[in-house]
């Protein structure tokens, strides 16, 4: 089965949309909510309508499997509840003015910058993983 990323972004009025990536993907679908969990809902009930839609129309529809990736701003603005910027800052090592301007969108890391975070906080949840309590 086919992969496509649709990318999470939550917008300048709080609210989240997810949309596809792939320009070699043949449908348009967007989902929007107050929340991710509902973006991501909104997102596979637009799948599901445009799946219905291309069948209906005797048209042949390829399933495919979705892989959800944030944008690094909305990132640290969903998770902010459970990161602060200087425990991001220990994690990553990517300072927390910067991760600051990040958010703000006053500036936008670098692809490098991007998978240094990508990394660190994948290795961080290992460690959590590993943690056992008696």
């Amino acid at each position: 089965m086919k992969t496509v990323v649709a990318i999470i972004e939550r917008g300048s009025d709080g609210r989240y949309s997810v949309y596809i990536e792939d320009a070699g993907y043949p449908y348009g679908i967007i989902g929007t909510g107050e929340s991710v969990k509902e973006a991501e809902a909104d997102f596979h009930a637009g799948y599901e309508d445009m799946k219905a839609l291309v069948l209906q129309s005797g048209e042949p529809f390829e399933d495919v499997e979705f892989v959800f990736k944030y944008d690094i701003p909305s990132f640290l603005q969903e998770f902010a509840y459970a990161f602060s910027l200087a425990g991001l800052e220990r994690i990553t090592g990517v300072n927390q003015k910067q991760l600051g301007h990040y958010i703000s969108g006053y500036r936008n890391p670098s692809e490098k910058t991007v998978r240094k975070i990508e990394s660190a906080l994948h290795s961080f949840s290992e460690q959590l993983r590993a943690v056992r309590f008696v």
